[in-house]
Formats: structure tokens, C-alpha cells, sequence
């Protein structure tokens, strides 16, 4: 079946059914993407039909395996964080979950470098809810994309990448040392990025497509059109959650796919380079619809863990008592900040800082906490066995940000060369007058 699949798919290729390379003055070429959808249409064949359909399934048991989950907000902060992080490593920063918890927590984040992949990770969180949040008033847009972008970079690596604003110079990916004339993939020079970008979200509108069909198609094509200086991996893989989330395909944003890229990278890389090249956009519908069902599978699995763990360590701390009370309340926010100190504890349930110390010191002594520091001031504690849920393959990144395609680090993202760039932000200026008048009217339509 997957060999007459192939067969199928090969039917409909052609090099330019994605888009075209078109000769720029300074010698380069550039890729043009075509409008969404494909055109030949995408072909539809058994194999996507049945993945199209598990897919769908395994998202209808995610969302009602969340349903269940007692005050579902405390654990998606838990969910986001861990996509934040992966996301971010498929990018080559280093940082862990449990990293991020203990900078959220108070602790020290050791050398600067680290410091650094902690902030990124944390810039991620708030653009996630960030996006989140606004889609109760504003649809999924190119607005929102900036506004997402600008949550995102501000304030770490890349702010100097003009956060919020699309990019006025021609970049490219590929190795360190790669130029515009040797690079894997040169993205639409600044002139044509608002057009395609501008069709890119006319197909969102549309709605034209089965939803995940729609999330595959503008993914690949949104790492295609490469908008921003930098952080266009992490915008365009957050951007499935929130497209999902807005459709109503999800109840609770609890699905997320950058576990699934990272394990496959190399893959994830050649699918979308597939599509540019040879229009190959069935091979990669498929991979992305694999990685749709695998994930939400695993995510059903997590969140009935936790209720599991959760009826098991509230069945223990009933037993304590007439503190038993705080135990439970407390219980809830080791949930939602499953690393802890007594000031965090003190300050979220309102009690005293002494009452939040005796909590914790009972909480370890119910096999509940672990004490991270082995020291007498200054300590932090870690819902350890709720934590290991969602730890895996978090742990520190493959090996940083040398540019390495499919095994470890970011395809790096190279600016263009100052002298065209004046020639470039000149013919973006009257395409970026058009884009104001355009955020103007939506959000009036807002309103």
C-alpha cells in the first residue's frame, strides 16, 4: 500500500507545483511560493484518508481525556512550558524543563549562556499564552503572528532581529559560513514577502480544507515564506496549536508537536525541502499527520497519568488530618508550579511563610516532594514524579546552534549583505502602507 501511495504521490509531482526560484539582481535566486492550496490539489489517496482519520480520533480522545482533568488550567501551563522547551531545542538552545522551573522558581541559572536559553524558553511561554489569549478577540492573522513574534524575541537573542516587524532584508539557510549563492534554501526576497504572506493568510480564512489538513499545508508553508530575522521555526510550530485551539478542535491547548519534530528532525527538514523542490506536498501531509496522532496519543496517555497521580497523592494527604486541608490546596500548586519554595507556596495559597515551610516539610514527608538543594536556607522542592511525565527527551539540547541540519541545531538563518538591503527596504515600504490600512480595518472589525 505505501508503495502504491508513492506511486500516487509521484503522480502529482512537479518541481514548481509549490513555487518557482526567480533570478534577483544581486545573482541569487529566491524561492516564490505558489498560492494554498496546492494546485494540482493535494491527492488524497488511502494512506492520507486513514491517517487523516486516526488523526482525528486520537485528537477527539485528547480532548476528552482533558475533561476530566480537575481545573485543566493548572495543567496546561505544564504543557506549554514542555512545548516551549522542545521547540526551543529543535532550535539548538540547551535548556531543560527542569531549568526553566528552577529560573520560574527563584534559582540560580548558572553561566550566562544558560541563562540565556532560559529566557528564550520563557519568551516562548508568554507568546504561546499570549496567543492564547488574544484569539478571543482577534483571529488568527498576520497581526497576530507579529504580535506573537514581538512576545517572543523581545528582550534575548535576536531583539536586535527587529521583534514584531516582518523582515526588510533577504535572509537564507544553511551551514555557518553558507551565502546567498551556495545556501540550502533562499526564502521570497523582502518585495514579494508581504503578497505571498498576504495569500498565506487569505487560504487561514478560507477555510477550505479539513482543519489538520489546513495546519500541515500552512506550517510548511509559513517555514517556506520564512517572514522574520529570526524565530520563524518557533512562531511557525506554535502557530499549529493556535490554529487548532481556534477551530475548535481542542477544548484546551494540550497538543503539541515539537516532540514528535525533534525526534524526527532530519526528516522534518527533508519533508519541508521535499515540498519546495519536487511539490511533494503528500509526503509531507502525511508525516505531519502521523506526528498529529502520535502525540495526541501520548498526550492522552500523560493527562491520564496525572489524574491517576493526582487521585493517589490527594488519597494520601486526606489522611493527615486537620492539615489536610492546606495539604490538598497545596496539592493544586505544585500542579501548575510543580518546583516550589516556601515563598512561592506562602505567596499562592496567602498563608504565612512559616505555614507554607511546615506544608512542604509534611509534603516530603508523604513521599509527595523532593528537596532539590540539600541545603538548610534557601531550598526548593520538586513534585518530582508529576515532573518525570513530562521530562522526557527534555533533558539539554542536541548540541547548540552550529548550524547542523536534521542531527543537532537550528539551519541558521543568515541576514542579507548591508549593500541590498537599501534596495530591498525600499521596495517593501509601499507593500508595509498597504499592511498598516490593513491592521487598521481588523482591528475596527475586532472591535
Amino acid at each position: 500500500m505505501q508503495e502504491d501511495s508513492l506511486i500516487k504521490s509521484s503522480m502529482n509531482m512537479d518541481p514548481h507545483r509549490a513555487g518557482h526560484y526567480v533570478r534577483q539582481t544581486a545573482e541569487y535566486s529566491a524561492f516564490i511560493p505558489a498560492p494554498l492550496p496546492p494546485d494540482p490539489p493535494l491527492m488524497m489517496d488511502a494512506e492520507i484518508a486513514r491517517l487523516l482519520s486516526e488523526a482525528d480520533l486520537a485528537l477527539g480522545r485528547l480532548d476528552g481525556a482533558s475533561m476530566m482533568l480537575p481545573n485543566a488550567d493548572l495543567f496546561v501551563a505544564m504543557y506549554v512550558r514542555r512545548e516551549a522547551v522542545l521547540s526551543s531545542q529543535i532550535e539548538g538552545t540547551q535548556a531543560s524543563l527542569t531549568d526553566v522551573l528552577q529560573f520560574e522558581a527563584g534559582g540560580d541559572a548558572g553561566e550566562t549562556e544558560r541563562l540565556r536559553d532560559i529566557e528564550e524558553v520563557v519568551n516562548y511561554v508568554r507568546a504561546m499564552n499570549y496567543g492564547l489569549r488574544r484569539l478571543t478577540d482577534l483571529p488568527l492573522s498576520l497581526r497576530l503572528v507579529r504580535e506573537i513574534h514581538r512576545e517572543l524575541m523581545q528582550g534575548v537573542r535576536g531583539e536586535q532581529s527587529t521583534p514584531g516587524e516582518f523582515r526588510r532584508s533577504q535572509n537564507w539557510i544553511g551551514p555557518r559560513g553558507s551565502t546567498l549563492l551556495n545556501a540550502r534554501f533562499v526564502p521570497p526576497p523582502p518585495h514579494e514577502l508581504l503578497r505571498v504572506l498576504g495569500e498565506w493568510e487569505t487560504f487561514l480564512h478560507a477555510r477550505s480544507e479539513p482543519v489538520l489538513i489546513t495546519a500541515a499545508l500552512a506550517h510548511a508553508q509559513f517555514e517556506t515564506i520564512h517572514p522574520f530575522l529570526d524565530g520563524n521555526g518557533r512562531v511557525g510550530r506554535l502557530l499549529i496549536t493556535l490554529l487548532l485551539y481556534e477551530r475548535g478542535v481542542l477544548s484546551r491547548p494540550l497538543l503539541y508537536l515539537s516532540l514528535y519534530l525533534k525526534r524526527n528532525q532530519t526528516e522534518y527538514y527533508d519533508r519541508l525541502q521535499a515540498v519546495r523542490r519536487e511539490g511533494d506536498w503528500e509526503a509531507w501531509v502525511r508525516f505531519f499527520l502521523e506526528g498529529v496522532r502520535s502525540s495526541a496519543d501520548e498526550s492522552t496517555g500523560t493527562t491520564r497519568r496525572i489524574l491517576t497521580l493526582r487521585e493517589e497523592d490527594r488519597a494520601r494527604l486526606a489522611k493527615e488530618g486537620k492539615a489536610s486541608g492546606n495539604l490538598l490546596r497545596a496539592l493544586d500548586h505544585l500542579f501548575a508550579q510543580p518546583v516550589t519554595t516556601p515563598q512561592l507556596l506562602a505567596s499562592a495559597l496567602g498563608i504565612q511563610y512559616a505555614t507554607a515551610n511546615n506544608l512542604l516539610a509534611r509534603l516530603v514527608d508523604a513521599d509527595v516532594l523532593v528537596e532539590m538543594t540539600g541545603y538548610r536556607r534557601n531550598r526548593r522542592f520538586a513534585y518530582q514524579k508529576y515532573l518525570d511525565m513530562f521530562e522526557e527527551e527534555t533533558g539539554r539540547g542536541l548540541t547548540g546552534k552550529d548550524g547542523t541540519l536534521g542531527t543537532a541545531g537550528e539551519e541558521t538563518t543568515v541576514n542579507e549583505p548591508p549593500k541590498l538591503q537599501s534596495e530591498s527596504a525600499r521596495q517593501l515600504e509601499a507593500a508595509e502602507q498597504v499592511m498598516r490600512e490593513d491592521d487598521d480595518a481588523l482591528g475596527k472589525l475586532a472591535e
